[in-house]
């Protein structure tokens, strides 16, 4: 069975999935297999739609009360294995073919006020490497909707002459970003600051932002870097990265883009993805109506009159 899953983990991998997608997917499946093997299922014939089931009542009750959200992603796990299974001729059939996955709540993201974001991007202080790399970071976060993945793996050879990145997203997929003029000016003083320190510390690499060593930004130090300056600017909203690359799609809506062009800038394959981010607020509604509307002003009006 282990070997099984080293071999469809080897898959995973020529598909180019994330390191994070990675991680899960073996996290999860070590578990079942585990579960499985205390069941006495050694051989893929073995399994039925009754282990899948047993698997599923075991994280629910008894191996960490999983949410509906992880139970349906460690589900997907477990299902995609076993159809990687089936296409290698070890199992006749899907055991979990019929099996219905947890229906998923669907949580609207987190965002960032204009207010908290205008004290985030000022968070970092003073003319110093971390500060200057720091600010073009959250900038570029928040200008471009980046991904942490995509921010740790920007080059400078992603950097376009006219302020536009070329980013490397999920499974290999490019897209351009839009960096607006705060985000080119930040990049600009940092780029100055990037060269001469990894002069000095004698250091190469293609990494974008880099440590004070000249290595390479982890996905883990960005994440720590972004909580750490939202800590600075005392915002007591929770967040992180990725709050940032949802306030970008959603102040972009709430301003009149479109969502096909959200879509693209997120790098998003299906617009039903993006959609999420379409929860404008009552006010905001209010606000577009009476503007749009030629007679939705026409009751307040007269009570003003009177």
């Amino acid at each position: 069975m282990y070997a099984h899953l080293d071999a469809f983990m080897a898959e995973l991998r020529l598909k180019a999935r994330s390191p994070h997608t990675l991680r899960a997917y073996e996290h999860d499946l070590v578990d079942f297999l585990g579960l499985m093997r205390h069941r006495g299922v050694t051989e893929p014939s073995q399994l039925t739609l009754l282990h899948v089931r047993h698997f599923v009542q075991h994280r629910r009750e008894g191996g960490g009360r999983d949410s509906e959200r992880s139970l349906a992603r460690r589900l997907a796990a477990v299902r995609s294995f076993l159809r990687f299974l089936e296409r290698e001729g070890a199992l006749t059939g899907d055991p979990a073919a019929g099996l219905r996955l947890p229906r998923r709540r669907r949580v609207l993201p987190k965002v960032f006020t204009g207010a908290d974001l205008d004290r985030l991007l000022v968070a970092p202080q003073g003319d110093h490497f971390a500060a200057r790399r720091d600010r073009t970071l959250l900038e570029m976060a928040y200008s471009a909707g980046l991904r942490v993945s995509e921010l740790a793996a920007l080059t400078e050879a992603s950097l376009e002459a006219d302020g536009a990145l070329r980013i490397q997203g999920k499974r290999n997929k490019q897209r351009i970003g839009l960096l607006g003029g705060p985000a080119q000016r930040a990049l600009a003083e940092y780029l100055v600051a990037r060269r001469a320190l990894l002069s000095e510390r004698g250091a190469t690499t293609r990494a974008l932002f880099v440590n004070l060593r000249g290595g390479p930004l982890s996905t883990r130090s960005i994440h720590r870097l972004v909580v750490g300056h939202l800590r600075r600017a005392g915002i007591t909203a929770t967040g992180s990265p990725h709050t940032l690359r949802h306030s970008f799609a959603t102040h972009l809506l709430e301003r009149g883009a479109d969502l096909r062009t959200v879509q693209e800038l997120l790098g998003h394959e299906q617009v039903t993805t993006t959609q999420i981010y379409t929860h404008l607020s009552a006010r905001r509604l209010r606000e577009v109506y009476d503007q749009a509307h030629p007679r939705a002003g026409a009751p307040r009006e007269r009570a003003a009159r009177k």
